[in-house]
């Protein structure tokens, strides 16, 4: 999905040989599908996590190629703000020990890379969006030296035709305009990947639909942006605006946005990719010499790099992925609505909730996706975007009923059942499921710590950068504690 490119001039004729390649792989990618030339196992999970850069006073540090260059590992790798840095952890078996492995070795390597950073005056820092940012903290300027980058931004701002509005309105209200994609740097996630057969593609994914607002409620922890308090996750509704190549006039005739919920419930991996081709024009229309049907005709398996690239610049909150390793090709379901931090503990915390809660209701005989109606996954997720812990969520048989009660009494044991379906050990489950349960027994997550810890500051008599700063410093120690957010004292 990130993959780097070269730099290019776009001319009217590549953006039509890339139409053209992207139907050829396309047709490709369905003939494999009829084919069955996929890997059939379906255990294997894979983490992203994006993070901050910070100096010693809390404020963004823009250093991330020399930060880089210290860490010297090929898991770590740029992000769009010269303040972002990425990790990808390597894939594994979802069973046994996987977990408690995940949390220890991700530790171990976030430990390492930190004390790396602090020899160029950086820290790292786990976390939605740095609450210390400040809108010039975003400036083109400050775009991470990559060509992917710059001509993604060339592009968005060329189908906009204008610059782009930040519109949020929450506790507090912010509206600025932009004219680089530069602010989407503020919006840090983890990326929860899931290797799926193509026949059960479809039930994972509108699983992973349906758990998405769950899952951004318990999880919330990106209330400031620009030193406003807006939603619980602002993340969400910053990616969203930052990345929309429409202008108002395409927004009202119900042209689709790049970041995308969806618009129904899927019976196959191929209706994601060919609503990919049909609604979006191309980005990065860049094309490889390869020709996918000759190579599937030559008994090759193709790299399809055209499909998969486009797909890359349509950023569904659950994205389909399609790779090819050591020869075989494979499906996975890119969960993409968690924010960053506060610890790994509670990041590996919520993949436990995921994967078994999706595991659970991919195999229901009764799907969860038809007694609910698409657009109630959309209206939900939208609602735990806004409102996190203090969410009312809509679940069949349930009714409409807080975020706490619906996890506490129906989701947990589900998510317990799923984790045992996987073989993951008991303890580890017990462990994890139990850092869940107490952030809806508190009412604390990062959203909701931040927030309280924001408002005792300013009691204090700091006033709002201080108090951000402040709570940005204690937030740091106590991230590297490991000690899960809901143990947090609410004192900076």
């Amino acid at each position: 999905m990130g993959r780097d490119i070269k730099a290019i001039t776009i001319s009217r004729e590549d953006r039509r040989n890339y139409r053209e390649k992207v139907r050829r792989s396309l047709d490709a990618f369905a003939r494999m599908l009829r084919e069955h030339r996929f890997e059939a196992n379906q255990s294997q999970v894979g983490l992203e996590i994006e993070l901050n850069l910070i100096d010693e006073r809390g404020a963004p540090s823009m250093r991330n190629a020399e930060v880089l260059k210290a860490i010297a590992s090929p898991a770590w790798a740029t992000e769009l703000g010269q303040f972002n840095i990425e990790i990808n952890v390597p894939p594994r078996h979802l069973d046994g020990d996987a977990l408690a492995d995940l949390e220890r070795e991700t530790r171990g390597e976030l430990n390492a890379a930190d004390a790396r950073a602090q020899a160029t005056g950086s820290r790292l820092v786990m976390i939605g969006i740095l609450p210390t940012l400040d809108e010039q903290d975003v400036d083109g300027v400050y775009m991470s030296g990559n060509e992917r980058y710059r001509v993604l931004n060339e592009q968005i701002f060329a189908a906009r035709g204008e610059d782009l509005q930040i519109a949020i309105s929450g506790a507090e209200e912010l509206v600025t305009y932009c004219d680089t994609i530069t602010p989407e740097a503020a919006c840090t996630s983890v990326q929860l990947h899931l290797m799926v057969s193509p026949e059960t593609f479809a039930n994972y994914w509108n699983a992973a639909q349906a758990v998405a607002a769950p899952q951004v409620a318990l999880a919330a922890n990106s209330p400031f942006l620009f030193a406003r308090q807006l939603w619980h996750e602002t993340r969400l509704p910053l990616f969203e605006q930052t990345t929309d190549t429409r202008p108002e006039e395409l927004k009202e005739q119900g042209v689709r946005p790049r970041v995308w919920f969806g618009e129904r419930w899927i019976t196959s991996v191929f209706d994601l990719f060919e609503e990919n081709l049909r609604y979006f024009p191309a980005l990065l229309p860049i094309c490889e010499p390869e020709d996918p049907v000759a190579v599937l005709n030559a008994g090759g398996i193709p790299q399809l790099a055209e499909m998969s690239l486009h797909n890359g610049t349509i950023y569904r909150w659950n994205r389909p992925v399609y790779a090819v390793v050591d020869g075989t090709p494979h499906l996975r379901v890119e969960n993409r609505v968690l924010p960053a931090g506060p610890t790994i503990a509670d990041v590996v915390a919520n993949a436990a909730f995921y994967y078994g809660l999706v595991r659970a209701l991919a195999e229901a005989q009764r799907p969860v996706w038809t007694r609910m109606s698409f657009p109630t996954a959309e209206e939900n997720l939208r609602e735990a975007t806004r409102n996190g812990l203090d969410a009312q969520l809509y679940w069949p048989g349930v009714g409409e009923v807080p975020v706490a009660e619906l996890v506490l009494r129906h989701l947990l044991p589900l998510a317990r059942s799923g984790l045992s379906r996987w073989g993951v050990g008991q303890q580890h489950a017990d462990r994890l499921l139990g850092m869940i349960e107490q952030r809806c027994l508190t009412g604390q997550n990062g959203a909701t710590w931040q927030i309280a810890t924001v408002e005792r500051l300013e009691e204090g008599g700091l006033d709002r950068h201080q108090a951000l700063r402040r709570m940005t410093l204690g937030y740091i120690e106590h991230m590297h504690t490991n000690e899960p957010v809901h143990s947090w004292p609410r004192t900076p």
